[in-house]
């Protein structure tokens, strides 16, 4: 199994973590996807888990 690199001296999550945190962070957006307009709360969360989106798929490809 191939690990994430991080710095420091301690192993990164293996891959196959990274990816099922993926999943779930899409599938909660997809969760709270409406069509209708969002209150300033619900955008700020759905913008957090965008960030981290974008941060696990950093660590996926070996980035960050």
């Amino acid at each position: 199994m191939r690990l994430n690199p991080i710095s420091g001296n301690a192993p990164g999550l293996p891959t196959s973590c990274l990816f099922e945190i993926h999943d779930c962070l899409t599938l909660a957006l997809d969760a709270t996807e409406r069509p209708s307009g969002y209150s300033q709360s619900e955008r700020e969360a759905r913008s957090y888990v965008r960030a981290a989106l974008r941060r696990v798929g950093k660590l996926m490809e070996g980035v960050a």
